[in-house]
């Protein structure tokens, strides 16, 4: 465990934002972690896993925490299910297909997020009609000032749409360690959502799997997502907001194309990606800050955007959409 100095974050955040760390320190473990932030008492501190969902706005005046917690781990099997734990610092995409691999199902609706197995929880990550929540088991995370090691059950962790106690009552108080995952050995595959069984009619599948439902997944986000290696990006920016169900059916008389998907609570989940593109924002660049092409709701960094250009051209937005459709977006992106 070595804490270092002034060192530049561009290689640490899918934006590529080049911003710098007044302290940097990768830790493997609880121990490592426990030192780091005993060596630095008193400073603020960012943890990052695989920075795929952070826009840093400035240099960042405190101590930067890399999480690199590595194992993927079989704990424990009955006839219904395996339970895996896997460490925060593993990629989430090389996990989802360690587990598909071994014919392990859950997780294959998952495929190609980026980031780390660590914010899974955090963000409550879902594609595809699929939550993290719904496969998982535990977590164990370590108490920034108890200095300890706590358990976390599933209703332990506040599962919302993209959200969790990690994000708003926990927020900046644990640091995730593992996670483990509940995964069916007997099938049951979802593939009602979105584009997938068009996809799979067109790779002329017959004989369903989860190895082929992930493909057509992986070929569906490639599609529309642009790659972080050739696009500085941290996937969809913002949510996709609820309003009630009078507000939509109002929507509907102005804007009869307007997408919505009905909540369990009896809300629309509207679909921010197409607001944002009636607003006209589709494919716009100003600099190398810019709207995806093809998927409005990515913001692109194509090479020199600095994160106040993006985070501004994001405001942009958010009050275009509010002015258009009386309709407020939330960032999905932590802004540092």
């Amino acid at each position: 465990m070595q804490i270092l100095q002034d060192i530049s974050l561009k290689p640490f955040n899918t934006f590529g934002i080049d911003v710098a760390a007044k302290l940097f320190c990768k830790y493997k473990d609880a121990d490592e972690l426990a030192e780091a932030i005993a060596n630095s008492p008193n400073t603020e501190r960012c943890i990052l896993g695989g920075g795929s969902n952070i826009l840093f706005t400035k240099n960042f005046d405190g101590i930067v925490l890399k999480n690199e917690v590595k194992g993927v781990e079989l704990i424990k099997e009955d006839h219904q299910y395996v339970y895996v734990k896997a460490g925060a610092g593993e990629n989430w995409h090389q996990f989802v297909l360690y587990t598909l691999q071994r014919n392990w199902q859950g997780l294959e609706n998952l495929s190609l997020i980026p980031g780390n197995v660590g914010a899974s929880p955090m963000q409550n990550i879902g594609a595809y009609g699929i939550e993290v929540k719904d496969f998982f088991y535990e977590l164990e995370a370590f108490h920034l000032e108890e200095k300890k090691i706590f358990t976390f059950s599933v209703n332990d962790c506040g599962f919302g749409y993209r959200e969790s106690v990690f994000k708003n009552k926990l927020k900046g108080r644990f640091v995730i360690l593992n996670v483990t995952f509940r995964l069916n050995k007997v099938p049951k595959f979802n593939t009602s959502y979105g584009a997938i069984e068009e996809e799979l009619q067109q790779m002329g599948v017959t004989g369903l799997t989860a190895q082929k439902i992930s493909l057509a997944v992986i070929n569906i986000r490639r599609s529309k997502l642009p790659d972080p290696a050739t696009i500085g990006n941290a996937g969809s920016f913002f949510k996709n907001p609820s309003v009630s169900f009078e507000k939509f059916e109002a929507m509907k008389k102005s804007y009869p194309a307007v997408i919505g998907h009905k909540n369990a609570d009896g809300t629309i989940k509207l679909a921010a990606g197409w607001m944002i593109e009636q607003c006209g924002w589709k494919g716009f660049r100003r600099g190398d800050a810019g709207c995806h092409s093809q998927q409005a709701l990515v913001l692109v960094n194509y090479g020199k955007a600095t994160g106040k250009e993006i985070y501004d051209l994001s405001e942009e937005i958010l009050q275009n959409v509010q002015k258009k459709f009386g309709v407020a977006l939330e960032r999905e992106v932590n802004i540092i």
